[in-house]
């Protein structure tokens, strides 16, 4: 169960971090995302950040 929570957490973090990014105007990848510069995914992408910090510390306890 730990080495899941880890995986699951590892990847929310990087997906929530892409979707700071792309909410910031900072990441324009891909050129055709409808995220780019919408402030709204910003704070999504550090909602599930958060979320995948607390996975990857679950999994480590």
């Amino acid at each position: 169960m730990p080495r899941a929570l880890l995986i699951v957490g590892l990847i929310a973090l990087a997906i929530g971090l892409l979707w700071i990014g792309q909410g910031l105007g900072v990441i324009n990848w891909p050129q055709s995302s409808f995220m780019i510069r919408q402030m709204q995914w910003a704070g999504y992408g550090a909602a599930l950040a958060a979320l995948g910090l607390i996975l990857i510390w679950q999994s480590k306890r």
